[in-house]
């Protein structure tokens, strides 16, 4: 509601700025397009404007005796003559009857009718106990069959079933049919407890929730997912009102709950990949793996999808294999110094020694891991951490050396077994050039220490080796380490594995 000044301050800017309405309201901030002409309207008229705002009515006189001299003359229906005419409403049609015809309008006056709780505790009990129906047992009170089922409610709670009939061998009065009404009373009360528990236990079983869970603090989605599982043991009702859930509300999440999942498919090839290899693929690699297959969808629905399916990679830390024994001859320099990045194949090769135990026993890793792309070169297994097991690593991994002019630099730690004389007299034999980290320090070497703990992870941590023996976990290592080369997927590599990225570059492997 707008004060005399406003209006009329509207109005003469209206007039100063050419009647231009836009305008008007930006510098003014007020009122409606229609409310300013209006007021134009009115000050032209009568070179004012009114100080408040006076409505007028909306029905004349004529319209009044019109419509009730129609309502009387047409059986005195209201509907019929508001169809009729068009106008007016149910309560304005009465109210002007009552103006103009009073002696038309028709008035019971008695006394309202009270009924004492000893009354209606008896109606109840006949409603429950009747042998005929719940109108006749109205009819006979005097009230209507809505009337004695509210009765029954108040007193019962809607639980309570609305026919409790006796035997027709059980004379009214007896104590068997007071018993009977307790037994079940005890029935219902074990089935409230039943429910309960199976809402418990379903909570428990579809939704991973505690049995002790509040079920108010549940979702509606929670709640129609728990009545679904049940509705074939209780009934819809009794389940809507045990979980709390509106009838409505449960239709339009059971309706959403059965649209078909459009990632469907989408999951099954994501949990095919993650078994695939090793149950170490992450959110990255596994949006790689898709859009391999074709399968275009955006990393953080990857990620959501890997959560849902529990797709979660397994990662644990423990003790490392140290193989130093000390200084036991001049150690050379570190060459390397924690330049991990090579231009080429064969340029930088890193080597360690890793320890596995499982309940049969120790199994130890020599690897040679090509700085280029991460390839492992060669490798070798064995049950001993000794000379032979690195001996035999570097030989193999000479092998693959074709070029005469490639000389790789072979980075180690200080452990025993690259100081001993047939280590040495390997590298000097293949003109390679020897490089060492510092005493304990592991960062020296850390290309070479992320693959153990990559193949750690994802290999030995996220499964149960205690039936495994020896020469099972040579050979499910061994397959590792083939599938790391030849398939595992890099990010780093474009999202191809070490054997796919050289075969991109024309590299012989």
């Amino acid at each position: 509601m707008y004060s005399y000044e406003d209006r009329l301050r509207a109005v003469r800017l209206y007039i100063e700025l050419g009647k231009r309405v836009g305008l008007t309201i930006r510098q003014l901030g007020y009122p409606t397009k229609n409310a300013l002409k209006g007021w134009h309207r009115e000050f032209e008229r009568c070179l004012d404007l009114p100080t408040g705002y006076v409505r007028g009515p909306r029905y004349s006189d004529t319209h009044k005796e019109r419509a009730t001299l129609h309502y009387l003359d047409n059986g005195r229906c209201l509907a019929a003559t508001i169809r009729a005419l068009g106008y007016p409403s149910r309560k304005l049609l009465s109210a002007w009857v009552n103006e103009l015809h009073p002696q038309a309008v028709v008035r019971v006056v008695g006394p309202c009718r009270e009924f004492s709780p000893a009354v209606k505790q008896a109606a109840v009990i006949a409603l429950c106990m009747r042998q005929a129906s719940a109108e006749s047992v109205a009819q006979g009170l005097g009230v209507s069959r809505p009337t004695l089922y509210n009765w029954k409610h108040r007193l019962l709670g809607h639980d309570a079933p609305a026919s409790m009939k006796r035997k027709k061998d059980s004379p009214p009065g007896s104590e068997r049919a007071e018993l009977e009404q307790q037994l079940e009373a005890l029935r219902r009360d074990i089935r409230r407890l039943q429910l309960e528990q199976d809402l418990l236990k379903k909570a428990n079983e579809l939704l991973k929730k505690e049995l002790g869970i509040d079920r108010q603090l549940l979702t509606n989605r929670e709640k129609t997912q728990l009545v679904d599982a049940l509705r074939s043991t209780y009934a819809l009702t009794e389940l809507l009102r045990a979980v709390g859930i509106p009838r409505s509300s449960y239709f339009y999440h059971r309706a959403r709950l059965e649209v078909a999942d459009k990632h469907a498919e989408v999951r099954r090839v994501m949990t095919d990949i993650f078994e695939r290899n090793y149950r170490c693929y992450g959110y990255r690699r596994m949006h790689a793996s898709l859009t391999k297959q074709s399968v275009n969808i955006s990393e953080k629905v990857v990620r959501r999808l890997m959560k849902q399916q529990s797709l979660v990679p397994i990662a644990r830390r423990r003790r490392r294999y140290g193989s130093y024994m000390g200084e036991i001859s001049p150690a050379p320099d570190n060459l390397l110094n924690r330049d991990f990045s090579a231009s080429a194949p064969n340029e930088k090769w890193l080597t360690d020694i890793t320890e596995f135990q499982i309940s049969a026993g120790k199994v130890y890793l020599s690897p040679m891991i090509d700085c280029f792309d991460g390839m492992v070169v060669s490798w070798s297994i064995g049950t001993r951490p000794d000379a032979e097991l690195v001996n035999t690593m570097l030989d193999a991994a000479i092998q693959t050396v074709s070029a005469s002019s490639d000389r790789p630099m072979v980075h180690s730690d200080r452990g025993g077994h690259y100081r001993w004389p047939g280590w040495l007299s390997r590298i000097a034999e293949a003109q390679l050039v020897r490089s060492m980290s510092r005493k304990a320090c592991s960062p020296d070497n850390a290309a070479c220490e992320g693959f153990f703990g990559r193949l750690k992870n994802e290999l030995f941590y996220s499964r149960d080796w205690l039936s495994t023996t020896i020469e099972e976990f040579v050979a499910a290592l061994d397959a590792y380490i083939r599938w790391y080369n030849e398939a595992r997927i890099k990010i780093s590599l474009g999202s191809r594995s070490p054997v796919e990225h050289r075969r991109e570059l024309g590299i012989a492997v």
